[in-house]
């Protein structure tokens, strides 16, 4: 199951976030323009599994100036809510939002950047956001870096229910890194942090490692929100074997529950050490209230149809 986006000249598609909305199911991905510059592609689909790209969302104001990109997506009250990521700005790149009433054009937020972390123990970033109501809170979950700019952790904020996601709802709600790289496997980095509500516990997907090294998928599961355990010591989804198309990596993962209550997991990968980008997913299936790869069950992981835009 592949999907990208070619209209730079190369397959190109990252970070993916996935809702559906209004009968339809919305993909929402970091891309490059002929030009270089990173900013979000708009995919539509009827199934999750085959889509066709329909828009963008194109830098609009000066923090956005050299690139957006990095996705989260959260329904509600009949709107698409995106958080995503200012880009090429090192520890002044921010999360912003925007909100669509149709899931193709969006509106920013007036108060953007929403969020960026504070504390000695980061410096300053905020990338990677996802956010979810769980209980009585929306939680964002975010990527940051420690002072020196060379490990990547996870952080937290959260909100009131009735927030408006504005920069003012925010308030940070641990002064330490929720995850940080520890395992062997993670090396330097926690990162892309996809969230889900399962038998009122909180599980937090992550990418271990950066780039290529290879960055694959992990997971940990929280009673409040704010501190994480693994679930094991190995990735939940590895990068593929030799000779496979994410033999480089499986990273950046997003969880959705579509509305039959089957489960998603989407992630990006390649075999050319980033030469180019593909995503796809794998299906989740929860046996004593954890996770498992539905493809570790025998069962069938979801189609292999996914159409890629700009490709035959």
């Amino acid at each position: 199951m592949r999907f990208t986006d070619s209209r730079s000249g190369v397959p190109f598609a990252k970070d993916p976030a996935v809702v559906q909305f209004g009968g339809v199911w919305w993909l929402y991905y970091s891309t490059r323009l002929p030009n270089g510059r990173l900013v979000m592609g708009i995919a539509r689909g009827t199934d999750g599994d085959q889509w066709e790209q329909v828009g963008e969302l194109l830098p609009a104001a000066e923090h956005e100036a050299n690139g957006l990109c990095a996705p989260g997506a959260v329904v509600r009250e009949g709107r698409v809510h995106l958080f995503y990521q200012t880009y090429g700005n090192g520890p002044r790149d921010a999360i912003c939002h925007a909100v669509s009433a149709d899931g193709l054009r969006f509106e920013r937020d007036a108060s953007n950047p929403i969020f960026r972390p504070t504390g000695a123990w980061n410096n300053g970033r905020a990338i990677d956001a996802d956010v979810i109501a769980w209980r009585d809170r929306w939680w964002l979950h975010f990527s940051s870096r420690d002072p020196s700019g060379q490990i990547q952790l996870g952080g937290v904020a959260s909100a009131p229910l009735a927030a408006d996601f504005s920069r003012d709802c925010w308030t940070q709600a641990k002064d330490a890194p929720t995850l940080r790289p520890e395992l062997p496997w993670e090396r330097r980095c926690i990162e892309a942090p996809a969230l889900c509500v399962h038998d009122d516990r909180l599980f937090l997907f992550y990418a271990g490692a950066y780039n290529n090294e290879p960055q694959q998928i992990g997971c940990a599961v929280s009673d409040d929100g704010l501190s994480f355990t693994r679930l094991s010591d190995q990735p939940l989804l590895a990068n593929g074997p030799a000779g496979s198309w994410n033999e480089s990596e499986s990273g950046h993962p997003f969880v959705m529950t579509e509305d039959t209550g089957r489960t998603w997991l989407y992630f990006q990968g390649n075999c050319t050490k980033g030469r180019d980008w593909y995503l796809s997913r794998v299906e989740l299936v929860w046996r004593d209230g954890r996770p498992q790869l539905a493809s570790d069950q025998g069962l069938n992981a979801g189609g292999a149809k996914l159409r890629a835009a700009g490709e035959p």
